[in-house]
């Protein structure tokens, strides 16, 4: 009785363990790889109405998962803010980072992206007025900053190098400005109805951007090595690694899981080099150093605005 009573608790436990390592895999290394996917499909499909497709149809899956399990509808001002955070979150943040993709290294491009908490310590600095300025804080944005530009100016691809870097950065602060005026919101209780509603409000908008821009003009010819990126970048990257991180967030402490915030680059530097053939030169890991050692000073500093990474999708 007592023997099979330990079995059954160590059977348990080793189940955990297994979720665990398997919701930390998708956070790490699909949320990583997906980087690299980006620059896969971009190099054939116009970025906006990538992007558009991709969050529209990963936004509408994850609103019906949402909905069969029955979780009430959003009501109109809900819809409202979604929208809102949809513009923010994803029609800006994404649009530059497709963009800038056509033409710069996927590892790079996610180094970047991980300079969010340094534009949400600027923000709460500057903007919100709920914290001061502190000689590590300043030490640590010093640092970001120092390695986006041995980043910018270091890989060798001239001015449009500097301008996809300029766009990702851009588009950076409007998912810090989208992060902080969420929790003045009023949103669906569940993450992935929230998270579902954004992607398919920003899904639409990009798509209606893309048209704006002339991107369907003609039919964009989507070939078969595309088409599998965006089905990776809806199930792996938007539905099963986001899907991953919220169970994580009610496993682990937030801390623990925020992480991703700086495994996230490391992992898209390392299979941007073995398996998109892009350089790995000194300059890129040392630009990435300075990045990264600056998102973990802010990350752990004890006051700071950005002390969690906010979730990406």
């Amino acid at each position: 009785m007592i023997i099979s009573q330990v079995s059954k608790e160590w059977i348990n436990r080793t189940r955990a363990g297994y979720k665990v390592a398997l919701a930390l895999f998708a956070v790490y290394v699909v949320w990583g790889s997906t980087y690299l996917a980006i620059r896969i499909v971009v190099a054939t499909v116009p970025p906006l109405f990538a992007a558009g497709v991709r969050f529209t149809i990963a936004g509408a899956i994850l609103y019906l998962w949402c909905r069969m399990r029955g979780a009430p509808r959003p009501p109109r001002m809900q819809w409202r803010n979604l929208s809102m955070l949809g513009a923010l979150m994803f029609l800006a943040t994404y649009s530059g980072l497709f963009w800038a993709e056509k033409t710069l290294p996927s590892g790079i491009a996610a180094v970047l992206v991980a300079t969010l908490p340094i534009w949400m310590a600027l923000l709460s600095i500057f903007v919100l007025k709920r914290e001061k300025m502190r000689w590590q804080l300043l030490a640590a944005i010093c640092l970001g900053f120092t390695g986006v530009i041995v980043l910018a100016l270091g890989s060798g691809l001239g001015q449009g190098n500097v301008l996809a870097c300029l766009a990702v950065l851009g588009s950076e602060i409007g998912w810090a400005v989208g992060s902080v005026t969420s929790k003045r919101m009023t949103l669906p209780k569940s993450k992935l109805m929230s998270a579902g509603g954004q992607m398919l409000t920003g899904g639409v908008m990009l798509l209606a951007f893309s048209a704006l821009a002339g991107e369907l003009r003609t039919a964009p010819h989507i070939s078969l090595r595309a088409a599998l990126g965006i089905g990776y970048l809806i199930v792996a990257g938007s539905i099963i690694a986001f899907t991953a991180y919220v169970w994580l967030l009610g496993q682990m402490p937030a801390t623990t899981v925020s992480s991703y915030a700086y495994v996230n680059p490391v992992v898209a530097l390392l299979i941007g080099h073995w398996l998109g053939q892009e350089a790995l030169g000194l300059r890129t890991v040392l630009g990435a150093g300075l990045v990264l050692a600056s998102v973990l000073l802010i990350l752990n500093g004890k006051p700071s605005a950005g002390n969690n990474a906010p979730e990406r999708a």
